[in-house]
């Protein structure tokens, strides 16, 4: 299948390690020049020198707060002035903390607002006139499965990622004259640090080991297993694709069948 990719410029958020660093590798096996960003400099650029390594694709790297305007504003601007556009973006974040709804004071909850709603408006605001401009892009934009399930002790994420979702259907209906395609990935159980980390913590809860209630959760999935980083990136590789060209507004669900709902 011809996906379509080749000579494209993609910035990828979040590209230090887990989901959006899965997202890079795909999209630079496929021929793009990607131009990732992470808040810690040397991973970030660690990143970069992996992928540089594994696919000989053109790489940039730049440490960035995505809470951060002037950050986000000097991330683009430093990709426009190396690679001339953008072709495609990956909207992602890392999660707020772990908590029940009550738990948290205002500020957590503002905090939670910048982490994931603002930064992708952001991301979004800036990257798509050069996608304009070039005749059109492609945005996929990363949540969770709590979109559809709300996940225990996880309130923050719970309720300001449906926002986020919202948010992509919106820029799919307003963006689609532009030929700029948005669409919305909803990971489940991948197995990456994130979701190690929670199940530390809800081993420690529980009284048990993070194994056990990986192996607990397994249980529960249809298909048996928490997925790999890269499963979740073909996935998106595939939504940036040419393949997926009558595509947007749309939710994937990435979960080995994790949700339960019909819808």
């Amino acid at each position: 299948m011809e996906l379509g990719l080749n000579g494209k410029v993609a910035m990828v958020a979040g590209a230090s390690r887990g989901l959006g660093y899965a997202v890079a590798r795909g999209l630079a096996a496929e021929g793009v020049k990607v131009s990732i960003s992470s808040r810690d400099e040397g991973k970030i650029a660690d990143a970069a020198k992996r992928i540089a390594a594994e696919t000989y694709a053109d790489t940039f790297a730049m440490a960035v707060d995505v809470r951060s305007p002037e950050s986000l504003t000097a991330w683009h601007a430093k990709t426009i002035e190396k690679f001339g556009g953008v072709d495609l973006l990956f909207v992602n974040a890392g999660g707020p903390p772990a908590g029940t709804a009550l738990s948290f004071d205002d500020a957590t909850w503002q905090g939670a607002f910048e982490l994931l709603v603002l930064s992708a408006v952001r991301m979004v605001r800036l990257a798509a006139p050069s996608m304009k401009a070039r005749g059109g892009g492609a945005i996929v934009v990363s949540t969770s499965s709590a979109v559809k399930e709300p996940i225990p002790n996880l309130a923050l994420s719970n309720v300001v990622r449906s926002s986020v979702s919202a948010l992509s259907k919106t820029l799919a209906n307003e963006l689609a004259a532009d030929n700029i395609r948005v669409n919305h990935l909803l990971p489940g159980r991948i197995d990456t640090d994130r979701v190690r980390e929670l199940d530390t913590l809800r081993g420690k809860a529980a009284g048990t080991s993070a194994d056990d209630i990986k192996a607990s959760y397994s249980k529960v999935i249809p298909l048996g297993r928490y997925g790999t980083p890269a499963e979740f990136g073909s996935a998106a590789v595939f939504l940036f694709s040419d393949a997926a060209r009558y595509i947007t507004g749309a939710s994937l669900q990435v979960d080995g069948g994790l949700i339960k709902n019909v819808f």
